[in-house]
């Protein structure tokens, strides 16, 4: 708790040095969800350590308060270009369901905007609101899983400690709930509204993917997880087609001249090859496994698209 409560007050101060109006108790509140009393003491703490801390009167007599710019060190001042691209990140993540890393990008953001200078501040935050208006990122519909935040605390300190988890898990078709399943984490595998879990199962002896959205309960022990010898992350999803997991096979599609342009502008797999032939269509080879999601993903095309392979040729 001790670490809590510091990372709290050094977290108060940048706010106080990244606002141009200055913070209020209120304002302590809200972010911090605690008390009125307690945002009076966390407030006198960085008064105490940092005398230098302003206060200004708002309106209806409210009180803020906020530091003079540079009071908390300076660094070299990122870009609009560089911040927005954060924003970005951080939206992404925040939209995925990864809210662990959204929050910890926007208080790096928050930090980083804290060293400007008063009216470069205020350029700075109308860019980024044009910026990020214009890309669409944070306000992009589709859906996601809700996935608690503290489940995905617990698997990254798992992961990053190597060791085990006991973890009850509900499994996503069959919504059978597995108890006191101990699982060796690897790594979390998330985009396009599906988030996932790989790791190594002890009942299965094997690697397996686990919905993070089905865990219910995560409990770190003591015994220490080494990945298996030889294993590369990259090597290990360069098989598969999104999630899926089944035995790879050389696949080729075929995209007719009338889409071979559009299909161009995609890459389907991070190992794919290409050609052009000479009536114009693209054909696209890979060794993937994971034909339920290809043929989702290839509905799109409709019949401009060939899949083939060495079994079968059809449209």
């Amino acid at each position: 708790m001790r670490y809590s409560r510091q990372e709290d007050l050094l977290r108060l101060a940048v706010m106080m040095q990244g606002s141009a109006e200055g913070v209020s108790i209120a304002d302590i509140e809200q972010t911090f969800g605690v008390s009125r009393r307690t945002a009076e003491r966390m407030r006198d703490a960085v008064l105490r350590a940092f005398p230098q801390l302003e206060e200004r009167p708002g309106v209806n007599g409210q009180k803020y308060w906020r530091f003079p710019p540079g009071a908390l060190g300076k660094m070299v001042e990122p870009t609009v270009d560089e911040l927005t691209a954060g924003h970005r990140a951080a939206s992404i993540a925040r939209r995925e369901g990864d809210l662990d890393t959204a929050e910890t990008l926007e208080r790096l953001l928050s930090k980083v905007q804290a060293m400007f200078r008063d009216d470069r501040r205020r350029r700075i935050a109308a860019d980024l609101e044009a910026q990020l208006m214009a890309d669409g990122v944070a306000f992009r519909p589709g859906p996601r899983e809700r996935i608690a935040p503290e489940i995905l605390r617990k698997l990254r300190d798992a992961i990053l400690a190597g060791v085990m988890i006991s973890a009850d898990h509900r499994a996503r078709g069959s919504g059978k709930l597995s108890r006191n399943t101990r699982l060796g984490p690897i790594a979390m595998l998330f985009g396009e509204g599906r988030q996932y879990l790989l790791a190594w199962s002890e009942y299965q002896d094997d690697l397996r993917l686990f919905a993070l959205a089905g865990f219910e309960r995560i409990d770190l022990e003591d015994e220490v997880f080494e990945r298996p010898e030889g294993f590369d992350l990259q090597d290990w999803l360069a098989e598969s087609f999104g999630i899926w997991r089944e035995e790879p096979q050389d696949l080729e599609w075929r995209f007719l001249p009338e889409v071979a342009d559009e299909a161009a502008t995609y890459v389907f797999h991070p190992r794919q090859e290409t050609e052009r032939l000479p009536d114009g269509s693209l054909v696209v080879r890979f060794r993937a496994g994971g034909r339920q999601e290809m043929a989702w993903y290839l509905a799109r095309w409709g019949d401009r698209v060939e899949i083939i392979d060495a079994h079968k040729h059809s449209r």
